[in-house]
């Protein structure tokens, strides 16, 4: 029996390249494509398929709750987060919520299909540096939501600069010193390891509730 999978990814481009890719090395796969997540619903009420291979970033995106909504109609429908942002990051949180797998769009022609594979017939992929971190995040109650690692004051200084709020901006808002905006940013910064505002935009987009 051939396998069926919904690919969901706003961009053309990805769709048709990991299509070719997937149909050159996996036998009578049935390819179905969705680019947006209220079309990706539409579409699994319809349909059956063995495996979603889901793009967190697509229009009308739910971040997590997506799974929880895709599984409400399917329940036993296996899901592959598919995305360009950090495994490192953004890996853990769907494995919890859910998620069969997590690969980044980055990854090699050759490690897509054996982790689309091994989903399809092993129900999961899961490194083992994510799964260390889910275990070590559980033991030393560490939250794995990045965010959670911010203090109040950080989160809103954070906030206000996903706003395009500048230090000086931020300082009168706040009527605090500019210096103590800067100190605060370098430890937002610092926390969730990353080096300007366009990533700290991204890790908003993707772990803020």
């Amino acid at each position: 029996m051939p396998y069926k999978i919904l690919l969901v990814d706003d961009h053309l481009v990805v769709r048709t390249g990991i299509s070719i890719v997937l149909k050159q090395e996996i036998e009578n796969l049935k390819i179905f494509n969705a680019e947006n997540f209220l079309e990706t619903i539409l579409i699994l009420k319809e349909n059956y398929f063995d495996l979603v291979i889901l793009d967190i970033n697509i229009p009308g995106s739910k971040k997590t709750d997506m799974i929880h909504d895709i599984r409400l109609i399917r329940p036993n429908i296996k899901i592959l987060i598919f995305s360009a942002y950090e495994e490192d990051l953004y890996a853990c949180r769907y494995i919890i919520s859910g998620a069969n797998g997590y690969l980044n769009k980055l990854s090699s022609e050759k490690k897509i299909v054996q982790v689309v594979l091994s989903i399809l017939e092993n129900g999961k992929y899961i490194t083992d540096a994510v799964m260390n971190k889910i275990v070590a995040s559980a033991l030393n109650k560490t939250p794995l939501n990045p965010l959670e690692k911010l203090s109040k004051r950080e989160f809103e200084i954070a906030g206000l600069l996903v706003e395009g709020l500048g230090n000086l901006e931020i300082s009168n808002t706040l009527k605090i010193q500019m210096s103590t905006v800067s100190t605060y940013k370098n430890r937002v910064f610092e926390k969730l390891r990353i080096k300007n505002v366009v990533a700290l935009i991204d890790v908003f987009k993707i772990n803020k509730n």
